[in-house]
């Protein structure tokens, strides 16, 4: 069986390493991947490094799109993914996610009637005016497997008109939905111990003994709002006060910064001691640093899950999350970009320290189930 996998994004890429490692090490004499690279992410420390770090093998195709508006980048994704679909003739497509990336993906699979496998289906922030709410509905829509990481994802799709018990032959109009844990968790397993012995970020920040709140920004919702990126930057420089502060930079967050912060912000931001700004990191420097922090606050919906995969309260710098489970088990508060919020949030779990992380995302083996799934499509 031969699938076509699509990445494009930094979490994509990540998230293929979970599926490409079972196949290797569990399918290799029943499934041949072929990946497509559609470039959406071009910088190296966001994306090329990731596929010798993840042991992931490198992309068959790169159709090296990078930045661009919405549409334009959309539709040169869909033209490059259709071709190789009409060249490669694959027996499914495998999405991940919600990116520009998947849906270009959905949009030239259904076309030309390629069976859509979907990770990450249901997923939802009720929130249309993000990009990635549009992708996912649109991707789902499109779907013939929908492999939903959560049971409140599996509700969502019922909501939507998804029957849950449909019968084979399963097809586009009678798609078939799973629930089958999170493969960012099987991820944060695997390479939890492998990051402790391949990275030294902690001892080289010199934060082995020091408590730590670790942040991320890069949500254009946030780094495109001068009044909301403000917001977010003057309540680091207060939780600094208490804290050391751990910021990796995302490209847009860097470039944006400067455009978007007054220059008064700009010069407390960085020249404060305990506000450690460093360039983006990898994966496995990434997991290291979320599993030493005393704190997570974040925007971006991985960043959440590993945050609670890692036992670490979370700060959620947007007005929804797709993962209300962490909400709603207490281990993470929607504080927006809203300053007060913020420091309420930051106080709460101050008062708080002592919460229970129910097992919700599954047992480290979606990958598994997911290829076993696949496999069984055809056998009747």
């Amino acid at each position: 069986m031969k699938l076509v996998t699509i990445i494009g994004a930094r979490p994509q890429i990540i998230k293929a390493a979970a599926l490409s490692r079972a196949i290797r090490n569990h399918y290799a004499n029943q499934i041949q991947e072929v990946i497509v690279h559609t470039g959406q992410h071009y910088d190296d420390n966001m994306s090329e490094v990731f596929f010798d770090e993840l042991q992931i093998p490198s992309p068959d195709y790169n159709l090296h799109v990078g930045s661009a508006s919405h549409g334009v980048q959309t539709a040169r994704m869909t033209e490059g993914i259709e071709a190789i679909l009409i060249k490669e003739q694959p027996d499914f497509i495998v999405l991940y996610g919600d990116t520009n990336s998947t849906l270009a993906g959905a949009v030239a699979a259904a076309k030309i009637h390629v069976p859509i496998v979907h990770i990450e289906a249901g997923l939802r922030s009720f929130n249309k005016s993000m990009p990635e709410e549009i992708n996912r509905i649109v991707c789902d829509h499109c779907s013939t497997l929908l492999f939903s990481p959560t049971l409140a994802g599996v509700e969502n799709l019922k909501r939507e008109g998804f029957p849950l018990d449909n019968d084979r032959p399963y097809t586009i109009d009678n798609p078939k939905v799973y629930h089958c844990g999170d493969i960012m968790y099987d991820n944060s397993l695997y390479f939890a111990n492998v990051a402790e012995e391949k990275t030294d970020i902690i001892k080289r920040l010199a934060l082995n003994d020091k408590p730590y709140i670790l942040a991320t920004i890069h949500r254009d919702s946030n780094t495109d709002h001068p009044e909301r990126l403000s917001a977010i930057f003057r309540s680091i420089i207060k939780l600094s006060e208490e804290c050391q502060v751990v910021l990796p930079l995302h490209p847009r967050t860097a470039k944006l910064s400067k455009a978007n912060l007054d220059e008064e912000l700009q010069k407390q931001i960085f020249s404060c001691q305990n506000i450690k700004l460093i360039p983006p990191v990898s994966f496995l420097e990434m997991i290291a640093l979320e599993r030493h922090a005393q704190l997570i606050m974040t925007d971006s919906g991985g960043v959440q899950k590993e945050a609670y995969f890692f036992k670490k309260p979370c700060i959620i710098l947007r007005s929804e999350t797709e993962w209300v489970e962490i909400v709603e088990t207490g281990n993470a508060i929607l504080a927006d970009a809203n300053e007060s919020h913020i420091m309420e949030a930051w106080q709460h779990f101050k008062d708080n320290p002592h919460i229970d992380f129910p097992n919700i995302f599954g047992d480290g083996h979606a990958a598994e189930f997911v290829l076993d799934k696949i496999i069984s499509f055809k056998v009747l």
